[in-house]
C-alpha cells in the first residue's frame, strides 16, 4: 500500500479530498477482494487505494468520522486487518474519535499489547510515540524514540521527531544529535542541513561561554552554507546564513583572542554579502507576486532582517 503523497498541511487541498468522499468510497466498496475475481479486477489499483488512505487523514482533518471509519473498513477489508498499516490507520481513527483521557490510556495499552506480539511494526510504534506526545508525555516520546532509533537506526523521520522532542525540552546538545544522525543517513537533504544550522545558532546563543558560542556559530554558518549549495533559492538557509554570519562577526569583535578563528571575518563578510543580496532578490520577487498569493510571513520577517542589518 502506497504512502500518501497530497500535501495535507495544507487546509485547501484536505477540504478538496475530503469532498470527495462519495465517490471514493463507492469505488472502493465496488471492488471484490475475493479470489479469483480480484485477479480480473481492473478497478483495484494501488492509485484507488492510495486515494482512500489520503481521504482518511482529509476526513479526521474535517471532522467527517463517518467517512474516515468507512475509509478504514474499506482498507481492512482489502489488506487485511492485520495488515501493519491498517492497524496504524485504525488506531489513529480511535485517537480521533476518542472521547476521554480514558479511551486514549485505552488505546495507548492496545499498542503496547501489539508491540508486545510483533515488535518489528513500524507504524504501530509511530502511532504509540505520536499519542505519548499529544497525551502530553514527552519524557515517555523520548524514552520509546530512543528506543526506536536503536532497532531501526535509518529510519530518518524518527530521528528528526526525537530532534524536535529534545529541543522542546531544552536539550539543545541531543537534538544537535538527533539530527546529525538523520543528516548522516541523507546528507542531500538542504532542509536538514538549515534545520541543524538553527540548532546550532540556537545553541551559540545560549551559552556564557564565548568559545563555545563561536564553535556552534561556526558549525551553524556551514550548516546554513551547505543548505544553500544543495539549494540555490532556499529562503530559509540563506535567511539563517545572513544571521549566523552577522551573530559570529560580532563574536569575533566581542572575543578578548581571536586570532584562531575557524572562519576568517573577511569570508564571513562575504558570505554576509551574497546572503543579503541573494534575499532581497528573493524579497523582489515574492512581493511583486504577493498580490495575487496573499499574505506572506517570511515575506515580512525577511525584510525586517535586511532592515535590522541596515540600521
Amino acid at each position: 500500500m502506497a504512502a500518501t503523497a497530497t500535501n495535507l498541511s495544507d487546509p485547501a487541498a484536505v477540504l478538496r479530498i475530503a469532498q470527495k468522499a462519495s465517490p471514493i468510497l463507492v469505488k472502493a466498496s465496488s471492488v471484490s477482494t475475493s479470489f479469483p475475481a480480484s485477479i480480473f479486477n481492473s478497478a483495484d489499483s494501488s492509485e484507488l487505494w492510495r486515494e482512500v488512505e489520503q481521504l482518511l487523514y482529509a476526513c479526521l482533518r474535517t471532522g467527517d468520522d463517518e467517512s474516515a471509519f468507512l475509509c478504514v473498513e474499506r482498507l481492512g477489508k482489502r489488506f487485511g486487518e492485520d495488515n501493519e498499516r491498517v492497524m496504524a490507520m485504525r488506531g489513529l481513527y480511535q485517537e480521533a474519535v476518542a472521547t476521554d483521557e480514558a479511551a486514549l490510556r485505552k488505546i495507548l495499552e492496545d499498542y503496547t499489547q501489539v508491540l508486545r506480539e510483533n515488535p518489528m511494526n513500524v507504524p504501530v510504534h509511530k502511532r504509540r510515540l505520536a499519542l505519548l506526545k499529544s497525551m502530553g508525555r514527552p519524557q515517555d516520546a523520548i524514552s520509546g524514540l530512543v528506543k526506536f532509533v536503536d532497532s531501526f537506526p535509518t529510519d530518518i523521520e524518527a530521528w528528526c521527531e526525537l530532534s524536535d522532542l529534545y529541543e522542546s525540552q531544552g536539550c539543545i546538545s541531543q537534538a544537535i544529535f538527533s539530527l546529525e544522525e538523520a543528516v548522516i543517513i541523507t546528507p542531500n537533504a538542504w532542509n536538514l542541513q538549515a534545520r541543524l544550522g538553527e540548532l546550532e545558532y540556537l545553541a551559540g546563543t545560549s551559552s556564557s561561554d564565548n568559545t563555545e558560542n563561536q564553535q556552534h556559530l561556526t558549525q551553524a554558518v556551514r550548516r546554513f552554507s551547505r543548505s544553500i549549495e544543495l539549494c540555490d533559492d532556499y529562503l530559509r538557509g540563506f535567511y539563517g546564513l545572513k544571521l549566523a554570519s552577522d551573530k559570529l562577526l560580532g563574536a569575533y569583535s566581542e572575543s578578548k583572542a581571536n586570532k584562531d578563528v575557524a572562519i576568517a571575518p573577511e569570508k564571513l563578510q562575504r558570505l554576509s554579502q551574497l546572503a543579503t543580496s541573494k534575499l532581497e532578490a528573493i524579497l523582489k520577487q515574492r512581493t511583486s507576486r504577493r498580490s495575487s498569493a496573499g499574505y506572506d510571513t517570511e515575506v515580512l520577517v525577511v525584510q525586517q532582517l535586511l532592515d535590522g542589518s541596515k540600521g
